[in-house]
């Protein structure tokens, strides 16, 4: 009865390592050691480059053993793992998935998706069959209320090793290039992943201080995730944090907001509202708004982008 789980264990193991070797580059058995880790499958070094000895003779894999460490990878000609099971609509589903959560998903576990992801590509190619769901990346998007930018340019490995450590609870030490480009090397507790339109942020808590900073990830000029852990704190929650304002440049205080704005330029307001108690008033043509928000910068620049169109801008702090 002992033989079933430690078969079932080591097909696993070689399923994983299989998902895990790239195509385009060489990947060493330390590596793929330490994504095996990080992704919870504790197994020694040892047994990991056995098993990609085994595999490299039975499937199309190449061992560059030239010098060390080998490197593995898919031969050209290969199609690789093949991952049967996914229909038309999964693999609608794991396409958009990885359009849109790329920078909110680990890169360790985004890379032990890249087979699913290339199959579900494959499905919804050229010589697929469901040419409606092929169609429908076509038909959908996710637009801008603002003035579209292209994302700030992140250095190679930075999100890896951010993402890795939020992701284990892991301190990071990095250099970091503030607006000014004044550059300082610290060791931060990652504490959260933010987008914000076109960039990324990382909430953080610098070693020996209690407060949470944000660091935009393009201005971080290199990171390293450490081996070294740290407990989380209970008083963090990054919902709170952006309901605070945090990511709007606030403090967290809460205001009655009241202005009068005209027709045109506030109608949509009637449609999406600044919070949920808000009231509108018709007065004298115009909209009279009384919400409650938290006060921040960014409120105070949405404001100002109304130009003439509104006016008698009244804030009150609320208990």
């Amino acid at each position: 009865m002992k033989k079933r789980p430690d078969t079932l264990e080591t097909v696993q193991l070689a399923l994983e390592l299989l998902r895990r070797i790239p195509r385009n580059r060489k990947v060493s058995a330390a590596e793929l050691h330490e994504q095996l880790i990080s992704a919870g499958f504790d197994r020694e070094l040892r047994t990991i480059q056995r098993q990609l000895e085994m595999l490299s003779e039975h499937f199309d894999i190449e061992r560059d053993d030239t010098s060390k460490p080998f490197g593995y990878r898919w031969k050209a000609c290969s199609q690789g793992l093949t991952l049967p099971g996914l229909s038309e609509q999964e693999s609608l589903l794991l396409t958009l998935a990885e359009q849109h959560l790329r920078n909110l998903l680990p890169a360790n576990l985004m890379k032990s998706m890249d087979g699913f992801f290339r199959q579900a590509r494959t499905n919804l190619g050229p010589l697929a069959n469901g040419r409606r769901d092929r169609e429908w990346l076509s038909k959908v998007r996710v637009v801008s209320m603002t003035q579209p930018l292209l994302p700030p340019k992140i250095r190679p490995g930075v999100f890896e090793a951010v993402s890795n450590a939020l992701y284990a609870d892991s301190w990071l030490e990095l250099e970091y290039e503030n607006a000014a480009d004044w550059r300082t090397k610290a060791r931060v507790m990652p504490l959260g992943l933010a987008q914000q339109e076109s960039r990324i942020y990382l909430v953080c808590r610098y070693d020996g201080y209690d407060n949470e900073r944000n660091l935009a990830l393009h201005r971080i000029v290199s990171a390293r995730a450490t081996n070294l852990q740290f407990e989380r704190p209970k008083d963090f929650d990054l919902r709170k944090y952006d309901a605070d304002g945090k990511f709007g440049f606030g403090e967290g205080k809460r205001i009655r907001l009241s202005f009068r704005i005209q027709k045109e330029a506030g109608r949509h307001l009637l449609e999406s509202r600044l919070s949920e108690d808000q009231q509108v008033v018709v007065c004298d043509g115009e909209f009279e708004i009384v919400a409650t928000v938290v006060d921040t910068a960014q409120l105070e620049w949405w404001i100002r982008g109304f130009g003439e169109a509104v006016h008698s801008v009244k804030k009150e702090p609320v208990d």
